[in-house]
């Protein structure tokens, strides 16, 4: 289950101080980027898909996006922040 996968992750962090885990689950991989930068985690993930109707007169757009700000703790410097998707 989606719990057990977040447990499962924490506890595998434990070496590690864990500042945020985020669900960008409908994301391709590629789609999320993420930037330390000023002091902060910046993260952005978008998606869009493109559809055609059933007689293809019409498209439909999907759009959908995650814009996430976190700033590092104290006497963390940004070289040390390591992430994964």
């Amino acid at each position: 289950s989606e719990r057990r996968r977040l447990n499962k992750m924490l506890n595998s962090s434990h070496d590690h101080k864990l500042l945020a885990l985020m669900d960008v689950n409908g994301f391709d991989p590629d789609e999320v980027t993420v930037k330390v930068k000023d002091g902060k985690v910046k993260v952005l993930a978008e998606h869009e898909e493109e559809h055609s109707t059933i007689r293809g007169k019409w498209k439909e757009y999907n759009y959908k996006n995650i814009r996430k700000e976190i700033s590092l703790p104290p006497g963390v410097e940004e070289d040390e922040v390591m992430y994964s998707v």
